[in-house]
């Protein structure tokens, strides 16, 4: 009788050792994985931006559709001043050597590595194809200055899905309370914020 209940407490300790070793590796994995997925979104919310930044030196605002945004930049150009001759040359300039002419550069081109797949711009990674969302208009800031402004966000909901339930509620709780957005997050669509990220 002795050697059952040896066992039996055996197996209580194994049982109690896993639910302690998972109690303990949960969060540490939901950490790696979060980390993981919030570093390629904010790539991705940088290449947001940045393609932004570029339609509306073009357009003299922002746009808050990706189809209009990815078309832009597979498609448009820059116009680029360049300067032939140099205008420090006196002799150079006073025989007419010295001029400006105009080229057109891709968009896509200068803003991006060779080969970037545009077309993922709109896409959250690891979501299996949910987009971000994405808005465009203009605020008026206490001074009375109008500003173009834009918005790209991803909810914690969408960026964190599969993982510990209970531990991306946590999450979203804390950031609420922290008064930041539940998620990740570039430019605003209230705030002058200078299209900065809310991880910056």
């Amino acid at each position: 009788m002795k050697t059952v209940y040896q066992i039996l407490l055996l197996i209580a300790i194994a049982i109690l050792s896993y639910f302690i070793y998972e109690s303990i590796m949960n969060p540490i994995r939901f950490n790696k994985e979060k980390d993981k997925r919030y570093h390629k979104t904010i790539e991705r919310l940088k290449d947001i931006r940045t393609a932004q930044l570029a339609f509306r030196s073009e357009n003299s605002k922002f746009t808050g559709s990706f189809d209009t945004l990815i078309d832009f930049v597979k498609h448009d150009s820059f116009k680029v001043v360049r300067q032939i001759g140099s205008m420090d040359d006196s002799v150079a300039v006073a025989k007419g050597l010295v001029y400006r002419d105009t080229v057109k550069i891709s968009v896509l081109d200068s803003i991006f590595p060779k080969a970037y797949p545009v077309d993922s711009l709109r896409f959250v990674p690891y979501t299996g194809g949910k987009e971000f969302e994405l808005g465009a208009g203009e605020i008026t800031t206490g001074s009375g200055l109008t500003v173009k402004v834009f918005e790209a966000k991803v909810h914690n909901n969408v960026l964190l899905k599969g993982l510990d339930k209970q531990l991306v509620i946590n999450l979203n709780d804390l950031r609420k309370k922290l008064e930041r957005y539940p998620g990740l997050k570039v430019g605003s669509l209230t705030e002058a914020t200078n299209n900065a990220g809310n991880w910056e």
